[in-house]
């Protein structure tokens, strides 16, 4: 399973930390393409790629993968761009939106018919969301 994890880089870089422990979490599922977008070191200013680089190169991943997994409390340009690819592609959507933000979720990700938003409090809580997501139990992954 090739999963695409989507979260704000440009749009700003305060829950990166939140990223890298969800993506910690996907490698329990599956191969997560896109494990730089929870790497502390990378900032809001982003990769030292051009930015056409950038986009070809994570529209391949997202074309590649399975699925995407989103975190969208953070809102972001690119985020959208991408689960909104992903969309017409019908690729399975999963996007996490923390509770505890002060952030209202946007209508387009809330309202979109193709994406599954859950809501989450924190860390612990994404695993049951995830097995129901990638429809398997963590201990028939470890099997």
């Amino acid at each position: 399973m090739k999963i695409y994890f989507a979260g704000s880089i440009r749009g700003g870089r305060e829950d990166w930390e939140n990223y890298a422990s969800i993506i910690n979490q996907l490698r329990q599922f599956g191969e997560v393409l896109t494990e730089h977008v929870g790497d502390g070191t990378l900032s809001d200013d982003g990769e030292a790629h051009t930015d056409r680089d950038i986009h070809d190169r994570d529209l391949q991943w997202l074309n590649e993968a399975d699925c995407i997994v989103a975190e969208v409390t953070t809102p972001s340009l690119g985020v959208g761009y991408e689960i909104a690819c992903a969309s017409g592609w019908r690729k399975p959507i999963l996007c996490l939106y923390r509770l505890d933000s002060h952030r209202r979720l946007s209508a387009m990700i809330a309202g979109c018919p193709q994406a599954k938003v859950k809501s989450y409090r924190d860390l612990p809580q994404l695993n049951a969301i995830l097995e129901e997501f990638f429809g398997k139990s963590l201990s028939e992954i470890e099997e």
